[in-house]
């Protein structure tokens, strides 16, 4: 595998970790309301560490993407973040006690079947 699939990868992966972040945000703070005033739902967001984690794990990806956009034609690259979708289901299985139905598992497997395909034209 070279460098640039690696720095892809560990990109999804922090991609992954920060949605994972802000639910657990969200699971603390409970549903947003648009109703509710700005400030209101900022400070209640800011007041869970998890949100800070999950902005962190978006910047370092960002450097990483780029190091991977540097080494990958954006065709291969961008396709490879589909894989984020299989990790976030597995993980919010695990994490957060959501469904992981059939449907979703066959879902995932077109995603798995997909990237590959898209990776070995690379």
């Amino acid at each position: 595998m070279n460098s640039g699939f690696t720095f892809a990868l560990i990109g999804v992966a922090l991609n992954t970790a920060a949605q994972l972040f802000l639910k657990a945000t969200t699971n603390r703070v409970g549903e947003l309301s648009l109703a509710k005033p700005l400030l209101s739902t900022a400070l209640s967001i800011g007041s869970v560490p998890a949100f800070y984690a999950g902005m962190a794990c978006y910047a370092v990806s960002i450097v990483v993407w780029l190091l991977a956009l540097s080494r990958l034609p954006v065709s291969v690259a961008y396709p490879l973040l589909s894989v984020g979708y299989v990790f976030n289901a597995f993980l919010a299985y695990a994490l957060f006690d959501e469904s992981l139905s059939m449907q979703k598992f066959v879902g995932i497997a077109f995603i798995v079947i997909g990237v590959v395909i898209v990776a070995r034209s690379a």
